[in-house]
Formats: C-alpha cells, structure tokens, sequence
C-alpha cells in the first residue's frame, strides 16, 4: 500500500490511481456531491440557484460530519489517468475497513471502476482477515453492485442500509 491507498491491482487495470485529498479538491468534491444528489433535486421545483445552495450546504455538513466522526480516516481523490473522477473514504478499524463514502462522477459510472475499486478493498480486507462494511441508500443504485459483490445487511438504518461484506471462516 502506498501513501495508506489501498491496493489497486483491478483498479490499475482501469488507469485508476489514488491520491490523498488537498484543498484545492474541494470545487471538484461539491460538483461529484452535487452530481449524487441529481435525481432528488430533479424533483423539487427550485431555482438552479436554489439548488446549488441546498447542495453546497448539504456538502459542507456531511464533509464536517465525516471529519469529526472519522478523524482517522484517508481522505483520496480517485484519479484516472490524472484526472479527478470520484472520491474513496476509508477507515480501517481493527475488525473492519469501513467506506465512508465512494463515488464516481455520472460518466464514470458503470464502467467496471467502481466494481474495481471494490474488490480491492475487499481483497485488501480479506488479506487481513477484516470486513468491509458501507452505508448505501436503499435506493441507491449502485446497491445490486453491493449484493453481487456479497455485501449483505446486517442494519437496516431507514433511509440507509449497513452492508457487510465478511471474509470466509
């Protein structure tokens, strides 16, 4: 592992690379949070100004939320071929590499990055005889992804499930 990444052999395959988060990332963060939040807003009948305001305040609570509870955290940028494309919190617990939070921007998606990017970190847990666990929105759909990757959930949480991926006995 370098510079606490985690392993990236399927992810590489994909020119996919990983780099701790700077503060110059943050324009970058805000417009990959606002493209998660798409469907939702699409919904409400807001100003684009509105909008961007409820997204940038949602950003900034969930970034100063996860900075608080997660103080141990890596903080990486995922990168293809240089470029900015999502993001990977982790925090590795004795018992548990737990995802903060992964995301990829909209043309990204579907690609095989994400899946990629997975089953390293569940290689890497699995090498360590840990779990790797992540809270998903039940309608997010990235969750059948989860499921073929044998997450399963182990807390239902309301909006959110807590998925588990657990290595073999």
């Amino acid at each position: 592992m370098k510079n606490n990444s985690p392993l990236s052999k399927r992810a590489a395959r994909h020119e996919v690379s990983y780099r701790p988060l700077m503060p110059e990332d943050m324009p970058f963060l805000r417009r990959l949070y606002r493209s998660t939040r798409e469907a939702e807003l699409a919904r409400v009948p807001w100003s684009e100004t509105e909008k961007q305001s409820f997204s940038d305040m949602q950003f900034n609570a969930q970034h100063a939320h996860y900075q608080e509870h997660y103080p141990d955290a890596v903080w990486l940028v995922i990168e293809q071929s240089g470029k900015a494309i999502g993001r990977l919190y982790l925090e590795r617990w004795s018992s548990e590499h737990r995802i903060i939070d992964i995301a990829l921007m909209p043309e990204m998606r579907g690609a095989g990055i994400g899946r990629a990017v997975l089953e390293d970190l569940i290689e890497e847990a699995a090498e360590n005889g840990k779990a790797v666990g992540i809270h998903v929105e039940k309608m997010n759909p990235a969750m059948s992804l989860y499921r073929r990757l044998g997450f399963e959930t182990v807390e239902d949480k309301g909006v959110y499930d807590l998925l588990k991926w657990q290595p073999a006995s």
